[in-house]
């Protein structure tokens, strides 16, 4: 059978990747067409255009490039048309994804959507023309089957979290060489310059409180060290580490975390944590009226509780954190009571097997 898949970002990509991978493990003859990346086309897709040449973000970059971004558009239709595929695969990326969706259905291609638009946080707008367009939802978030059943009524199938499976791999491939002498605390301030510079100082500012410590921050990908080291030099007890965010995370006492997947992966690798988020004041306002979630880490969406610290905006200062993190280290029934909270939160994401193949087998079933 043919498959089109189309992934706009490294983690759909890599998310893209596994799911291939079953593809081929369960229909032998799968011819594999993509969007996507080098992960991708290693798996055994044949690469039509790399994610690189996608990812346009913000406001002023989207109007700047909307040229290239409604030809790569045209380009993709026309590809999709000339290859007739059985299915059309998307794989999240919902300001391109489902405007293909939407061309797809009125030409009478199946779709499958896998790791739905967080339309529950914002944009709730966009569920009417999904639910018109898109044969087979596939979400990863426990919450949203029941938030698409019930507020919607539409039924989606539920098939675990792609990064579970991302993360029990590595638990089984890594080297195990430490990455310092003293315990860690992990610092993951972000992947943008400005998030970082925002975020990163308040992190570095309890570091003399724990000198026994060593603070070691995930270096972002894109992101030159010497950027880092203009921001730490002045602490004796902070180093850099490149590509090794994960072993980071799982050789960590505890983790100081900027809100986003990476609160997630953290949790998954059972690494106390306190999620961190500070923005411009004009861009919190606008974001607390137009985000309509009760928090901002993951893990606590998922959970439906307070399970991990949130410190947010003014919240997040040397003082609360200092006090934060000193919990986490010291007070050991706290400490417990998270591990138990994480070893329900994997084993909501991870029910019944590993999501790219139960996603795999429901595309061929759709077929």
């Amino acid at each position: 059978m043919k498959y089109y898949l189309i992934a706009g970002e490294a983690s759909g990509d890599l998310h893209g990747s596994n799911l291939i991978k079953q593809l081929h493990i369960k229909d032998p003859n799968a011819d594999i067409r993509c969007w996507g990346g080098d992960k991708m086309q290693t798996a055994g897709a044949t690469l039509v255009k790399h994610y690189r040449d996608l990812a346009f973000m913000g406001f002023i970059e989207v109007v700047s490039n909307l040229r290239t971004i409604l030809k790569n558009i045209s380009f993709c239709k026309e590809d999709i048309a000339a290859y007739k595929p059985d299915v059309l695969v998307l794989i999240d990326y919902p300001g391109f994804n489902l405007r293909i969706a939407e061309w797809a259905k009125q030409n009478n291609i199946k779709v499958v959507y896998y790791i739905a638009p967080q339309v529950w946080a914002w944009k709730e707008g966009r569920v009417p023309k999904m639910k018109r367009t898109i044969d087979k939802m596939l979400v990863i978030l426990p919450f949203e089957k029941d938030y698409f059943k019930d507020k919607w009524q539409w039924d989606v199938d539920y098939v675990g979290h792609p990064l579970v499976e991302e993360i029990e791999r590595f638990e089984q491939e890594q080297d195990h060489q430490p990455i310092s002498d003293n315990p860690i605390i992990a610092l993951l301030p972000g992947s943008r310059k400005q998030e970082i510079l925002k975020k990163l100082p308040i992190m570095l500012s309890v570091t003399k409180y724990f000198p026994e410590y060593q603070f070691v921050i995930g270096q972002a990908p894109g992101q030159e060290a010497s950027f880092y080291q203009s921001i730490i030099s002045a602490f004796p007890n902070v180093q850099l580490i490149a590509n090794s965010t994960y072993k980071l995370m799982q050789n960590a006492k505890a983790a100081l975390v900027t809100s986003g997947t990476a609160t997630l992966e953290t949790a998954i690798f059972g690494t106390p944590e306190i999620v961190c988020y500070k923005g411009s004041n004009i861009s919190y306002q606008i974001a607390k009226r137009l985000i309509k979630v009760p928090f901002i880490s993951l893990v606590n969406l998922i959970m439906g509780k307070l399970v991990v610290k949130e410190l947010i905006q003014n919240d997040l200062n040397e003082q609360n954190l200092k006090k934060e993190l000193q919990l986490l280290l010291e007070d050991q029934t706290r400490r417990a009571e998270l591990l138990a909270d994480y070893t329900q939160l994997k084993a909501k994401l991870s029910e019944g097997g590993f999501a790219s193949e139960k996603a795999a087998q429901i595309i061929i079933d759709q077929i």
